[in-house]
């Protein structure tokens, strides 16, 4: 230890210490400026505490579904859910023209439309085989924006897209009817009445032609890709066709 001592004292001549700075004149100016008020301090501490109970709130309703559909309902009446627009809203008056199908639908089969769709195609095993399969709204590369399931004559339709997609239908739910449930443990949304739905195409505009009035429908995402099951059903009816989606 004592060599130690003797090395650090001998380094210590090498090593050049700045003076530190004098705060004599900042001390002074600090004691003389005048105290804050006690009602200064107050508004502060108030503006604080409102700036974090606004922050806590903010990740509220991004955290919770419900709280999402309250914030939307309140500013703006729409809910943006999986790639569909709800419009929570007053409905108009349902369509009352036939409506034009989606841009370029054509019939196909199942084997055709794995091909013709850039996402999985499912199934779901409580209805099996569709009657009909259609796809639409093809891009230049001929890859399908839309497919369609369609069972029972076209009583119950399932319709799948990419779910990374920018809205592709538009709902008008009329008022908040709009519920939240759960398919297999992921978030759904549940449309329990029948409502206006308008298709969406590439370029964003609501092709007004397509307008039609929809059954009770879901819409829920699964591996990306997001399904819409439509048709005159419950909620636990729709909720486990959805849950058999193969």
């Amino acid at each position: 230890m004592a060599d130690l001592e003797r090395e650090l004292r001998e380094l210590s001549a090498w090593l050049e210490t700045p003076e530190p700075p004098d705060v004599t004149a900042r001390v002074r100016a600090r004691l003389a400026a005048p105290a804050r008020s006690s009602r200064t301090i107050e508004g502060r501490r108030r503006r604080w505490r409102y700036a974090v109970a606004a922050l806590l709130a903010a990740l509220l309703v991004i955290a919770l579904p419900p709280g999402r559909a309250a914030l939307a309902d309140a500013v703006a009446g729409l809910l943006r859910f999986a790639g569909i627009t709800i419009s929570t809203a007053p409905a108009p008056p349902p369509p009352t023209a036939s409506p034009s199908p989606l841009p370029a639908q054509r019939p196909t089969d199942l084997g055709e439309a794995h091909r013709l769709v850039r996402f999985p195609v499912r199934v779901p095993a409580a209805l099996g085989p569709p009657d009909r399969v259609l796809v639409a709204d093809p891009d230049g590369a001929g890859g399908h924006r839309v497919a369609t399931l369609l069972y029972r004559g076209g009583q119950i339709r399932l319709d799948a897209f990419d779910g990374q997609l920018d809205g592709v239908f538009l709902k008008q739910a009329g008022g908040s009817g709009a519920q939240w449930t759960e398919v297999s443990g992921r978030q759904a949304a549940w449309i329990p009445g029948p409502h206006p739905i308008s298709y969406v195409d590439r370029d964003g505009v609501v092709r007004e032609e397509s307008a039609r009035l929809a059954a009770a429908t879901l819409i829920w995402e699964q591996g990306r890709v997001t399904y819409r099951l439509e048709g005159e059903l419950t909620v636990n009816e729709a909720v486990e066709i959805a849950s058999s989606l193969g």
